[in-house]
């Protein structure tokens, strides 16, 4: 009930006035994009079996969506040029650029989509479908969260390591040359690494 007192303020009966409110709380999810300039996507792969050769793709792009502070359950997409890899050997890397690799002219990009980041302990794990030519599997990469910070410019930035292995053969990689001695030139497994840092748009 509502009545006035001698000032002619109104005031409340709590003991005959309820109100009743519903809280619909939504948290809008906050958009990362990676920063190319401090990030680096690598890979490594066996040579005849018994040494190992390190390359990197220069040029990519991706982004994460999160609701949540620590990233748990954000989605991510990634996606990066075919024809930008770089193992500090031209003739490699025309090769690898070539039909009998990742025909990099007919197919442009390597893609990671349906990505979820899912906190298990103090690191995470990051599931997807990846894709290299015509063929996509899903994959489980490994993921150690760096923390985040505000830079310089007063942007919020967070940091992660990622790293895991695929079958190259499994993505339609299945080129291989056999020595004299009977041993292969290309391993099969490859070891991925990424040292991303992603900017709150």
């Amino acid at each position: 009930m509502i009545g006035t007192n001698y000032f002619n303020v109104p005031t409340f009966s709590v003991d005959t006035y309820i109100i009743k409110t519903k809280f619909n709380l939504t948290i809008m999810a906050t958009k990362w994009n990676i920063d190319p300039m401090h990030s680096e996507v690598q890979f490594k792969i066996k040579h005849l079996v018994i040494s190992t050769v390190t390359g990197q793709f220069n040029k990519f792009e991706g982004s994460l969506e999160s609701d949540q502070e620590d990233f748990d359950g954000a989605k991510a997409e990634f996606k990066l040029e075919s024809a930008s890899i770089d193992t500090n050997v031209t003739d490699r890397d025309n090769h690898l650029k070539s039909p009998e690799f990742f025909d990099a002219e007919k197919f442009p990009h390597i893609k990671f989509t349906n990505g979820k980041l899912t906190k298990t302990g103090n690191d995470y794990k990051l599931m997807g479908d990846l894709t290299i030519k015509e063929n996509t599997k899903p994959i489980t990469l490994d993921v150690e969260y760096g923390g985040s910070m505000v830079d310089g410019y007063g942007q919020n930035k967070a940091g992660f390591e990622i790293t895991g292995k695929i079958n190259r053969k499994e993505f339609g990689l299945t080129w291989n040359a056999v020595t004299e001695a009977g041993g292969v030139v290309v391993g099969d497994e490859v070891k991925l690494q990424l040292n991303v840092q992603v900017t709150q748009s």
